[in-house]
């Protein structure tokens, strides 16, 4: 008899979930439970379409339930899970279109049932052209203001990944933006202060109006529609607001079954077991173990989410896996203008967040050797490196350039997932050649900088 797998969510640890079980297994029945309309929308390429750099809004998707026509995979959009009996080994289904509810049976369930954007707890929320920054359907509503031109003046809340994809998109459609933050930069959880700095003198010369340190009391307005967003330091005039505050565990219909941490986290071992039999959890509603932390942090990553799946499925059907899951590293990269950064592990504020005790190093230099001028190519660079600072363990590092350096990020990540020292990376056998790089290559020197050697001759 086949083996019954329900998968709760359609995002990339369901897709890759799928991926996997079909490559490992026959004997299998897969059945995938949507809640929303649009299977799946990629809200990391949301900013693509809002700069009209897609082919179509409806090409922005993981996948279509019509790419996997086996027989034996059955993918159901607006049908959302609503609760497990694992006594039984059954969840409970609501139709969205219709109202039925089902029980469904199962073998193994995996949940990936991801997160939620936040909103602000404050006055106003119910206004019209009060948006978040996610999923197919505030795309398409955030896409209409961007290309009114009755909309002059945007205002994001929040100055994260998403907060600044949504100030770029907005200020390359002719808007007045103004980006709001509750902390001191833009990007301050992802970057130290020598990066932020960079980023947010350029937001400010691509013409976007940053506040930070401020505190929203309300969104106000006439006629149901916004027109200002109240806080600590006046009003701001706002004929849309974007919320890109944060994201919040789409966990609310698993208290009492599922075991969750205080935050609302999934709670699951070192082998993606919850406290239910054979129930699994992945992807953005769980903690994911880090390397660099050797703990378990908040890291809502499509890259983690997939690692995860196929690490699962792998062992899904084992008493007891071979192996628990190595973790992640964290890795994750932006354009913001005509800058790009990436940064893998651990940085200043995710350290002291995570209790881990850090040493760390900026380095700047140019791309290739001085003698080829800046505008032949050879930009300024500056790299960020965080190691342990007894055993010089590499736990974090970051990049940025106008030219685009983002793929040393994924150099990093390896090192940091190797547990590789600064005097590896030091010493790391790279390739030279002046018109990509130095006869030491980037980390290379940012790793000797670290180590305090004698500064490399720039000739």
């Amino acid at each position: 008899m086949k083996k019954k797998i329900i998968i709760v969510g359609a995002s990339h640890g369901g897709h890759q979930s799928i991926l996997e079980l079909l490559s490992r297994y026959e004997d299998i029945d897969i059945t995938l439970f949507e809640a929303g309309n649009f299977v799946s929308f990629m809200s990391c390429g949301m900013e693509l379409y809002l700069e009209n750099s897609v082919t179509d809004v409806n090409a922005v998707r993981n996948f279509r339930p019509e790419s996997f026509p086996q027989e034996n995979v059955h993918i159901l959009n607006n049908h959302q899970v609503t609760k497990i009996n694992s006594d039984k080994r059954t969840v409970f289904v609501t139709d969205l279109e219709n109202g039925k509810q089902t029980e469904e049976s199962y073998d193994k369930l995996i949940l990936s049932s991801g997160v939620n954007p936040k909103s602000l707890p404050i006055a106003g929320n119910e206004l019209e052209n009060v948006y978040l920054m996610r999923g197919y359907d505030w795309a398409t509503k955030i896409k209409s203001k961007l290309e009114n031109p009755e909309v002059k003046n945007i205002t994001v809340v929040g100055a994260g990944y998403i907060g600044i994809e949504a100030a770029e998109a907005a200020v390359k459609a002719g808007k007045h933006v103004t980006l709001l933050d509750v902390i001191d930069r833009p990007l301050g959880t992802y970057l130290d202060s020598e990066l932020t700095d960079i980023i947010s003198a350029h937001l400010a010369d691509k013409g976007v109006e940053i506040h930070t340190g401020v505190k929203i009391s309300a969104f106000s307005g006439q006629n149901n529609k916004v027109q200002f967003v109240k806080s600590n330091q006046g009003d701001f005039p706002s004929d849309v607001v974007i919320q890109a505050a944060g994201v919040q565990p789409n966990t609310e219909w698993l208290k009492g079954t599922v075991a969750l941490d205080e935050r609302g986290w999934i709670k699951n071992d070192e082998y993606l077991r919850t406290n239910l039999p054979d129930v699994y959890a992945i992807g953005d509603a769980t903690l994911a173990y880090s390397i660099a932390a050797r703990k378990k942090v908040p890291v809502a990553l499509a890259t983690v989410a997939r690692r995860e799946a196929r690490y699962l499925v792998k062992h899904l059907f084992e008493k007891t896996p071979a192996v628990p899951f190595a973790g992640i590293v964290g890795s994750s990269a932006l354009s913001v203008f005509d800058y790009h950064f990436a940064q893998s592990g651990l940085n200043s504020f995710t350290a002291e967040r995570a209790g881990v005790k850090i040493a760390c190093s900026f380095y700047e230099d140019t791309l290739r050797p001085s003698y080829v001028p800046e505008d032949k190519g050879n930009p300024k660079v500056y790299v960020k490196l965080f190691f342990d600072p007894e055993t010089h363990r590499l736990l974090g590092g970051a990049v940025l350039s106008t030219y685009d350096i983002t793929a040393q990020g994924n150099v990093l990540a390896l090192a940091i997932s190797h547990q590789l020292k600064v005097e590896d990376l030091a010493e790391a056998d790279f390739f030279f050649q002046p018109g990509f790089d130095r006869q030491w290559s980037l980390l290379n020197l940012a790793a000797q900088h670290a180590l305090g050697e004698v500064e490399f001759t720039r000739k």
